[in-house]
């Protein structure tokens, strides 16, 4: 078992890539404290991944934009298990809107969950990773997204090219500590979000002809990546983004042209001057 004996922070970790990781890092003799919003499926979650074992989880309610929220994490899991080994600041939210169109609440919102969330947990689980002098690893949940724009979140986007920094920042900042850094950004994945819009044949259809592999990754498969992000093979590893995403990036693609561009081509076509026979 890989992580017998290791103690990981998972927030967002009720359902969908949180709860995906939370399965692996049990399954490998974990012991997990499970952050999150969702109280009843919190608890069930960590009912179920203690009962699959051979490690154990409890569940604490964290808002990752309250500080106080995120410290109680953490105290939480040292009370309980003595130390902080890993931590996965997963949680996160999205909220569609066009570039024009998009409430400040709503920027505001997501930004304070997926940004400063992922910058309160890096922060309040490395301060008490120094404090025990063992080192340690941090994994953030990022996103194709950070590089790969899609205009109808930009939050989102921006949201998670700040993740992207943030690793970096903080992995050169904790080297000396021996606490690593890294981000993890997924593609496509079966969560239930994507599960729930590919139900439209056209969505599915867009989002499997950006995919090379031709199917959504599954959240444990997301969970094994963390998984070796957490232990020490890949203990020469930080500052890194690591991009489970089926090929999408080496397809370079991301969604079709929308909008008017097809009516502003035809506009500027007829203001070309014509061309003399």
């Amino acid at each position: 078992m890989r992580m017998e004996g290791k103690v990981a922070i998972i927030t967002g970790g009720t359902q969908g890539i949180g709860l995906g990781c939370a399965k692996v890092f049990v399954s490998e003799g974990a012991k997990v404290v499970i952050g999150d919003v969702r109280v009843d499926d919190g608890r069930k979650a960590a009912a179920a991944l203690t009962k699959a074992g051979p490690g154990e989880a409890i569940f604490v309610k964290c808002d990752v934009g309250r500080p106080a929220d995120v410290q109680k994490l953490v105290d939480t899991a040292v009370a309980k298990f003595g130390k902080l080994d890993v931590a996965v600041a997963n949680a996160g939210i999205n909220r569609m809107a066009d570039f024009l169109d998009m409430p400040l609440e709503q920027w505001n919102e997501v930004l304070k969950i997926n940004l400063t969330g992922v910058f309160l947990t890096d922060q309040y689980a490395a301060r008490q990773m120094a404090k025990q002098g063992t080192g340690g690893a941090i994994i953030n949940m990022s996103s194709v997204n950070a590089v790969m724009a899609i205009p109808t979140i930009p939050a989102y986007v921006a949201s998670k090219g700040g993740i992207n920094q943030l690793t970096k920042v903080a992995a050169l900042s904790l080297a000396t500590k021996g606490i690593r850094v890294n981000a993890i950004g997924p593609g496509s994945i079966s969560t239930e979000m994507v599960r729930m819009v590919a139900k439209d044949p056209a969505v599915r259809h867009a989002q499997m002809a950006r995919t090379p592999l031709g199917r959504y990754g599954e959240p444990e498969e997301i969970g094994r990546i963390a998984l070796f992000l957490a232990t020490e093979d890949s203990s020469y590893v930080t500052g890194q983004v690591l991009y489970p995403d089926g090929g999408r990036m080496a397809l370079n693609y991301t969604v079709p042209v929308v909008g008017d561009a097809p009516k502003a081509k035809k506009k500027a076509a007829k203001k070309a001057p014509k061309k003399k026979k």
